[in-house]
């Protein structure tokens, strides 16, 4: 199979294990069921993913990887580190917060033996950070953020202030998620506090 044609074939799969996962749960997504779906072979899924888990980690990576295409590309051309932040703020709490991360974590927080949660992490925080980060030290450079504090530090409390426990809550069901207007918000209010807490 070319490339090209196996890309496209991948895509097809890991849509119709999305939607599997969203309606059944990892406990309820098999192999079958996503082969069925996507009207492939159970051995096409097992000779490019071995298990569900090796599944289940490709729609990680597949997740995280729009998120960084979709974080690396929301910036205006000449935006502020200001203006990138009030950008990017929003738009992640959305993509954090979408039908698929929410089946991603569910699954993860249900997982006895950790495999999920740890691929979740860290193909989640490895995506998102360092382009928080490179931000950051915008920021700093740009005099709006102070430049005595590591800003790995300022990364972190920034994500903090953004997310808390709103993601949690929402996986737990205990919370639908906010609409853009109440993201928005969110984002400036953790903006408006970072810059308190890092006066330039």
């Amino acid at each position: 199979m070319r490339a090209e044609n196996k890309r496209d074939r991948q895509a097809a799969i890991e849509e119709a294990a999305f939607d599997v996962l969203e309606e059944k749960g990892f406990a309820g997504m098999s192999v079958l069921s996503v082969a069925q779906r996507a009207k492939a072979s159970n051995g096409t899924l097992y000779s490019w993913y071995g298990n569900k888990v090796g599944l289940f980690k490709a729609l990680v990576a597949r997740n995280a990887a729009e998120l960084r295409a979709a974080l690396e590309t929301a910036p205006e051309g000449g935006a502020s580190p200001r203006e990138t932040l009030d950008q990017i703020g929003p738009q992640l709490l959305g993509l954090l917060l979408s039908p698929r991360a929410i089946a991603l974590n569910r699954a993860a927080a249900a997982d006895p033996s950790g495999a999920l949660g740890a691929a979740l992490s860290d193909a989640g925080r490895g995506t998102v950070a360092p382009l928080i980060a490179r931000v950051v030290q915008q920021a700093q450079g740009d005099g709006m953020l102070s430049r005595g504090t590591d800003f790995q530090e300022i990364t972190e409390v920034y994500l903090s202030l953004l997310i808390g426990d709103l993601q949690i809550r929402v996986v737990a069901g205990h919370q639908s998620p906010p609409e853009a207007t109440a993201r928005k918000a969110r984002a400036a209010r953790a903006l408006t506090q970072l810059e308190t807490f890092y006066p330039a």
